[in-house]
């Protein structure tokens, strides 16, 4: 949907740049290039030259402050352009490519050779030289229209009133639904059948992408389909410009058929003066020729659509928002029914067993302390439910606050070690832990009490889930040096919990760390539990600097959970090489 410069650029813009042309001075050709100019990083000019600046009505005696204080000759894709820029300052490799710029409604496409200019020994570059050459540009509507037949005053009055009916049942169509798939379909169809198109499409726009998708498209049979195409806006300089104009663009260029040559007219759709979408029509007919009142037409029927689609968009997030919002009242009710069951079933326990001994119902003293010491048990169950609810209500809130002090990660593994062994044992379960070889203690930084906290929930995890097998914890040193509180760490500390239980399949292994959500309801009442521990054990370790992971490969193929924590100091390691030497010397 381009043209080149030579094609599109006005009869008196052509003499005028042969007349510039032969006038120039000695300088510009000797630099290679139409057009010279320096900037600094930030994009501002400080010197410019160029052979058409007369023709665009650019000073030439106050064009530098001309051009930076009204932000008229700019790339329209600015960010990428200072992107680039800053790239060059600080590699100082030049480099060439094309970019169009924006002056008033005109573009220009440009081929640019960017470099820096040098900086003295010892300071960095912040100016740039940009040589370059047009390559082609695309003019405002009445100068870019070719006219082949002045149409007669009855064949525009019927072309009008056409037109209007076309608007009127296009606007009618899109007050039906709220379903974009099917408005974008049905415009494109009406536009398409009333006006004999050989091509329409639509694609929506969102200004953060530099590329559209045809979402709808009416063809000609034997035309190829582009439904589904990505485009990019930088390479079609009607679309380009109707996102930066808002205006109707038309263009001629060459046609699929031996004879006669395609008309193209770009519409951009907008709400509140932001587009949101393009519609792009071809046609063939040699003698059809666009009028003013056609292209106003036009853009009544893009606002009409522009405005569709924001309503239609906004009904769809609302939509959404609604579903989640329903997801998460549903999955608090389900949580608060599994927490009530959760404290009840401790509680009944304690409340027997201490009515079993009020009413003198022990045999004897022995059998009266094992009721004690099921109730302290129970109770001590019903504390750490309490306590979880507690912290997560504190993450949520923002209030949760933690002091940080070395810890000895030798001491937190024997500590959880002396809790999680037994439990294992009883479970028929292997349980190893193991640390790395280094000659003096390993200690993180971190909130002992906490991380304590975080080992016996996924530890706990692991002996529950697993029926046969076992359990390991081992921790890795990863000497990557890591910022945490302003405070720069030697490396972290890797803990692994890894089991031989049911696992978890791939696509529920994302519902592991949301909150009051459960991987399975149905093991909810098997195995017990708030559904609270990973939530909490996650929120805690982002809290101390670190990261957790899941991994599983699927049901019945075990777990691992791995944590990361920064490490106080460096240790010292033990290689293999001083491992045999000091068994060689034992034996």
């Amino acid at each position: 949907m381009t043209i080149t410069a030579n094609s599109q650029l006005s009869n008196v813009f052509s003499q005028n740049l042969e007349s510039i042309t032969s006038k120039t001075d000695g300088s510009l050709p000797t630099l290679g290039a139409e057009l010279v100019y320096t900037q600094d990083g930030a994009g501002r000019y400080l010197t410019f030259c160029w052979q058409y600046s007369e023709l665009l009505g650019l000073n030439t005696e106050k064009i530098v402050d001309e051009l930076n204080q009204t932000q008229t000759f700019v790339p329209v894709d600015k960010v990428s352009y200072l992107e680039r820029l800053h790239r060059i300052l600080t590699s100082l490799v030049p480099e060439r490519f094309q970019c169009w710029f924006s002056y008033q409604k005109e573009l220009f496409e440009l081929d640019l050779v960017i470099s820096p200019i040098m900086p003295s020994l010892g300071t960095t570059a912040t100016t740039v030289l940009v040589m370059g050459r047009l390559v082609q540009a695309t003019l405002n509507k009445k100068q870019v229209r070719v006219v082949s037949k002045t149409p007669t005053q009855i064949e525009l009055a019927l072309r009008s009133q056409q037109h209007q009916k076309l608007v009127n049942r296009i606007t009618r169509n899109i007050r039906r639904t709220l379903d974009l798939d099917i408005i974008w379909q049905q415009t494109v169809d009406s536009l398409g059948k009333a006006l004999r198109l050989e091509r329409c499409i639509i694609c929506p726009y969102q200004p953060s992408s530099s590329k559209v998708q045809v979402k709808a498209e009416y063809r000609q049979s034997e035309l190829k389909s582009m439904l589904g195409l990505d485009i990019d806006i930088a390479s079609e300089p009607a679309f380009a410009q109707a996102l930066a104009t808002l205006e109707p663009v038309t263009m001629e260029v060459p046609g699929y058929k031996e004879s006669g040559r395609q008309k193209t007219l770009v519409v951009a759709t907008c709400y509140q003066d932001q587009a949101n979408g393009l519609v792009a029509l071809n046609w063939q007919d040699e003698c059809y020729t666009l009028t003013e009142s056609e292209l106003e037409l036009a853009k009544e029927a893009a606002d009409q659509l522009g405005t569709a689609i924001a309503h239609a968009t906004l009904y769809e997030e609302l939509e959404i928002a609604r579903q989640k919002a329903e997801e998460a009242s549903r999955l608090k009710s389900e949580f608060l029914a599994n927490v009530s069951h959760e404290i009840r079933t401790p509680l009944n326990g304690m409340i027997g067993f201490l009515k079993l001994i009020l009413e003198g119902m022990a045999d004897d003293p022995e059998e009266q302390n094992q009721f004690l010491a099921e109730a302290h048990h129970l109770s001590i169950h019903l504390l750490n439910i309490i306590n979880d609810i507690l912290d997560i209500a504190k993450i949520e809130a923002g209030k949760m606050e933690l002091a940080y002090a070395p810890v000895k990660l030798d001491e937190l593994f024997s500590h959880v070690e002396g809790f999680m062994r037994p439990q294992a044992e009883m479970r028929n379960l292997s349980f190893q832990m193991q640390m790395p070889a280094t000659s003096d203690e390993i200690i993180v930084q971190s909130n002992y009490q906490r991380l304590l906290q975080v080992m016996l929930n996924l530890v706990g995890n692991a002996i529950k889930f697993t029926h046969e097998g076992g359990v390991t914890v081992s921790a890795d040193l990863v000497f990557k040096k890591a910022n945490f509180q302003d405070q720069q760490f030697p490396g972290m500390v890797k803990v692994r919990v890894a089991d031989t239980g049911i696992g978890v399949s791939l696509d529920k292994q994302d519902k592991l760390f949301q909150l009051f959500s459960q991987v399975d309801g149905s093991r909810t009442r098997q195995y017990g539990g708030t559904g609270l521990g990973l939530a909490i054990s996650q929120k805690l370790v982002e809290a101390m600097g670190g990261e957790v992971h899941f991994y599983s490969l699927g049901e019945g193929l075990g777990s691992t959970v791995t944590f990361t924590v920064p490490l106080y100091q460096q240790p010292v390691m033990v290689s293999s090489n001083d491992s045999d030497s000091t068994s060689s010397a034992e034996c």
